[in-house]
């Protein structure tokens, strides 16, 4: 299905699972109250234990600003052969979540594309407003792949994943790599990205009241995220669907969520990469909301979601040397 059959499909109503466990388990991302209880609330999220065979261990790298905590994973046939390498930047907002709270997350993404995943602590907002993050990741990125042989890792074989403000610095990352020269990128895993920063899509009015997040959620997070910078003309290390050029990127794999103000969003930057030559493929989970990989295992359609865009990564790292 082409970007635009995706954007025109009749909505779906959430999943009937999905939504009885929301109610359940009710939660909606917000700025209420400040960085720190927005980070709380986040933190104190009840969450499965996953995948617990994947050995992990936490590490420092040097940053612009001073140390950056990072945690690493190796998936079980690490043991056995030299496996790809995939940097995961996490979501919320820019604002919240930690090494912690998307352990599940790394863990996920190491046993389904069987790679070592580098989980990635950068400093948050609104404290440390843009660039930080994305200098943060940066310099995690570049030693990822200075040292991925003493990971046991590919460095040929480097991806970067992200979800929400995760997915808008995985595509910086891409694109910084191009444009400097490395290090090489060999695919891209967006889960519903914020490219555009373009309230005006259609998506942001039709989900403005949607669960999990809204679009005061998405004005006030990117608000703490951009402090006092000129929005005018904002550079493509905040906004990369902005970006003068998009060839040259890594393909990609972006999944978005029908109940979610940020689909569109991940519709365009798709449509953009696509009209620039770059290998795109959409995934648009019609009865999900953002956030939808927390779910897999309890919902069947998140874990079939979910899996979808996992196995994408998984075959864009098979090593051809040895299939």
């Amino acid at each position: 299905m082409s970007a635009a059959e995706e954007k025109s499909a009749v909505p779906e109503p959430i999943d009937a699972i999905l939504q009885k466990v929301l109610e359940a388990v009710p939660f909606q991302l917000t700025t209420d109250g400040g960085p720190g209880a927005a980070r709380r609330r986040f933190a104190e999220l009840p969450r499965r234990e996953v995948h617990p065979e994947v050995h992990s261990a936490d590490r420092v790298v040097d940053g612009p600003a001073g140390p950056i905590p990072i945690r690493v994973y190796w998936p079980p046939e690490a043991d056995q052969t030299v496996v790809p390498v995939v940097v995961y930047l996490h979501g919320g907002g820019w604002s919240v979540g930690d090494l912690d709270s998307y352990d599940g997350t790394a863990r996920m993404h190491a046993v389904g594309a069987g790679a070592v995943v580098v989980s990635v602590d950068y400093r948050l907002a609104p404290e440390h407003p843009y660039p930080a993050a994305v200098d943060d990741a940066w310099a995690a990125t570049r030693w990822v792949a200075q040292h991925a042989a003493e990971l046991g890792a590919d460095p040929v074989r480097l991806a970067v994943a992200g979800d929400s403000a995760g997915g808008n610095l995985a595509a910086v990352m891409a694109q910084l790599a191009r444009d400097t020269g490395g290090p090489s990128i060999a695919f891209t895993l967006l889960w519903y990205p914020s490219t555009t920063f373009d309230t005006t899509l259609p998506s942001f009015a039709e989900n403005a009241d949607a669960p999990v997040l809204n679009l005061s959620a998405c004005s006030g997070y990117t608000r703490w995220y951009v402090g006092d910078l000129d929005m005018f003309d904002p550079p493509a290390t905040l906004v990369p669907a902005r970006a003068e050029n998009l060839s040259g990127l890594p393909p990609t794999y972006i999944a978005v969520a029908g109940h979610d103000p940020l689909r569109d969003d991940g519709i365009r930057y798709t449509e953009l990469l696509a009209a620039a030559g770059v290998p795109v493929q959409l995934h648009t989970a019609g009865s999900l909301v953002h956030g939808y990989p927390a779910y897999a295992g309890v919902v069947p359609a998140a874990t079939e979601a979910a899996d979808r865009g996992l196995a994408a990564l998984r075959d864009a790292l098979i090593d051809d040397h040895t299939s």
